[in-house]
């Protein structure tokens, strides 16, 4: 009796589990025929600012701090460990800066004196080192004057902290004239903290200037070019546009640093180093030898984005300088030459050779126009004073070039009064897109999925320009980029993704950070002197951006987009390329769930594709010793009729793609 009643109660178990799991399933339902609207495609993007050492020392792979010896310390990153006194009264050599008027851009030079013949050296810190790696080839540039053919020799060498040698070349210094001399270097090892040793065989004085070093093995070989493994990482994403300088980089401290893209462009040498605006902006994280040397320049942006197959989209200074800092205003009558750089800038992208500006693209190499598309007005002004040169730029713009797509500013923040009258204003002035940017806690993120399923669909366009979840501040690095913020973030782009007849661009923000020398945290990639990886955050936007389609359909719950009923997140496309339905559907719960969806429209095939990106713990984050600890997985899905039942794990972002007959 006692076992009877054992396995009723097993039994009335059993039914009360099933039925509850079967509470727990959530049917969705996918109409494959009926396109809300079509997706653009710079929907997914990316967003580059020379902040966190993002250029020089990251990006652009010169790896002399201060070639041309125009820092504000002008032997910043170079140390003479021997120029001290070996007598009384000599000392065996010395290493000083020079002006000359003869190049306003590049006026300093480097004079070393030598007076004997112990072997005087100056030596380069790179920046925090120098990563070279064991048989790669580095080639190696400087400019000599060698007066009175002092030198017979220059010996240069890779030396590590314990000043052991890992490679060696050398120059012979032949004219008492400025002359350019190259050679090259081939690593013995592999060393993260190489620096660069420079050692005068003579007696006497010789002059140099421009001494550069980069790695042979760069993106596309080119000389003189960028990180090869950070550029893999952009161009694997398939990103729709790259919008460029920055970023507060775009407005300057003051109007006087402000950036300007005709001082980054012709050659290099002649490109005049600047003071980086984050070099003293966080008092927690100073960074006093963070200038900029423009080698990567405007023309370098441009061809970039065509290289990765990104729209090239940048962002000129409209008169002001940042409201953060002086807020210095350009007055009215003073603005013609800033809107003329904007012209100036379209006709240096798209210009004919026989223009002024597209001639000197020509010689640069590259006769073809970039395709220019978009251009940006001011970075994050607001207020009257924006709105107010506002104006002028489109109206100049406009007139010269009426196809050109013009962004606007809505500020730094997503709500409040400058925001507001922002977005007001312009849209008084029927601008075609406005700049929205973020930086908030994981739970904004997922509580705004449905922030812009009520904007005018009429209005302005949205570009999301610059955003990020923050799950503390600035202050952890890279373990700001954990598994919590990316999650969060995913529900957020479904959001935005369903809301492709508005929001027309996005792109994370900051881009990229040195693991020894960054100041602002979480960033999407994180690189070191030999290495670099993609965040949590990063394998969320390249799930988005490679799976973004061409047309937006919808995925329902009764009739009602999943925006975070039950911790489900949802959105759905279908792409007329490759014939594929695809869905990506975020669960944030702490569980797994179950859902069934229904595809209706078009015939599908029976198998499809899974790719999930998921982590137990959301305090969980890649790095360089596990670089994809947080990367999706892959595998073969078999559909039942026009059904698909699948369980998706907790804290899951996972993508669904089926081929249509």
């Amino acid at each position: 009796m006692k076992h009877n009643l054992i396995s009723k109660i097993t039994l009335f178990g059993l039914l009360l589990s099933g039925l509850y799991a079967n509470a727990q399933k959530t049917n969705l339902e996918v109409n494959i025929a009926n396109t809300v609207t079509k997706i653009q495609p710079t929907m997914f993007g990316l967003f580059f600012e020379d902040i966190n050492f993002a250029a020089d020392g990251g990006l652009y792979a010169e790896m002399i701090k201060n070639r041309s010896f125009e820092f504000e310390v002008p032997l910043m990153g170079w140390k003479q460990p021997n120029s001290s006194k070996h007598s009384l009264n000599q000392q065996s050599g010395i290493a000083t800066t020079m002006k000359t008027l003869e190049n306003k851009s590049n006026p300093n030079f480097c004079r070393v004196t030598v007076n004997d013949d112990k072997g005087f050296s100056i030596i380069n810190e790179g920046f925090r080192g120098m990563g070279i790696k064991k048989e790669g080839r580095y080639n190696l540039s400087l400019k000599a004057a060698n007066h009175n053919g002092a030198f017979k020799k220059i010996i240069i060498q890779f030396i590590d902290k314990d000043q052991k040698v890992l490679g060696e070349t050398s120059i012979v210094p032949t004219s008492t004239d400025w002359k350019n001399y190259s050679t090259q270097l081939t690593a013995t090892g592999t060393e993260a903290k190489a620096q660069l040793k420079i050692t005068f065989e003579g007696t006497g004085t010789i002059d140099l200037d421009m001494i550069s070093l980069f790695p042979e093995d760069t993106w596309k070989n080119r000389k003189n070019g960028l990180r090869k493994d950070i550029v893999q990482l952009l161009y694997d994403m398939k990103p729709g546009f790259l919008r460029f300088p920055g970023g507060c980089i775009v407005e300057g401290k003051i109007l006087a640093n402000r950036y300007q893209w005709k001082k980054t462009i012709g050659d290099v040498e002649n490109r005049e180093t600047m003071i980086n605006r984050w070099n003293t902006e966080f008092s927690h994280k100073p960074a006093p030898d963070y200038f900029q040397s423009f080698g990567l320049g405007f023309f370098e942006y441009f061809q970039l984005s065509e290289d990765i197959g990104a729209a090239p989209l940048p962002i000129l200074n409209c008169g002001m300088a940042c409201q953060y800092n002086t807020g210095e205003l350009v007055p009215m009558a003073e603005l013609d030459p800033y809107v003329q750089d904007a012209l100036d800038l379209i006709e240096f992208a798209n210009g004919g050779t026989e223009t002024a500006w597209g001639r000197l693209r020509a010689d640069m190499g590259h006769p073809k126009p970039f395709n220019l598309k978009h251009i940006g007005v001011g970075n994050e002004q607001w207020g009257p004073d924006y709105i107010e040169r506002y104006k002028v730029f489109e109206k100049a713009i406009k007139a010269k070039y009426p196809n050109i797509i013009i962004v606007s500013g809505a500020g730094p923040s997503p709500d409040g009064e400058f925001f507001d009258y922002g977005m007001k204003e312009l849209k008084k002035l029927n601008a075609e897109i406005i700049d929205e940017h973020y930086y908030k806690s994981p739970e904004w993120f997922k509580e705004n999925v449905t922030r812009y399923d009520n904007y005018d669909r009429k209005g302005p366009k949205i570009f999301a320009g610059e955003y990020a979840a923050h799950p503390k501040g600035v202050e952890d690095g890279s373990k700001e980029n954990n598994w919590l913020a990316a999650l969060s973030e995913s529900a957020f782009m479904t959001g935005l993704e369903r809301n492709a007849d508005v929001v027309h661009l996005s792109s994370y923000a900051p881009l990229m950070a040195h693991i020894e020398a960054w100041q602002w945290a979480p960033d999407m990639i994180w690189f070191n002197n030999l290495e670099s990886y993609g965040s949590a955050n990063y394998y969320v936007q390249k799930l988005f951006a490679t799976n973004k389609g061409t047309d937006l359909i919808t995925i329902t719950k009764n009739g009602k987009p999943l925006t975070g009923q039950n911790d489900l997140f949802a959105s759905a496309v279908k792409d007329s390329k490759s014939k594929e339905v695809i869905m990506k559907l975020v669960n944030t719960a702490a569980t797994a769930q179950e859902v069934n969806i229904d595809l209706k429209g078009s015939k599908l095939q029976s198998k499809g594709t899974v790719i999930t990106l998921t982590s137990a713990n959301l305090n969980d984050v890649n790095s360089f010793a596990e670089p994809t600890k947080i990367s999706p997985t892959e595998h073969d899905f078999k559909l039942k009729g026009e059904k698909a039942q699948m369980s998706l794990p907790a804290y899951s972002v996972t993508v669904l793609k089926v081929k249509m007959k």
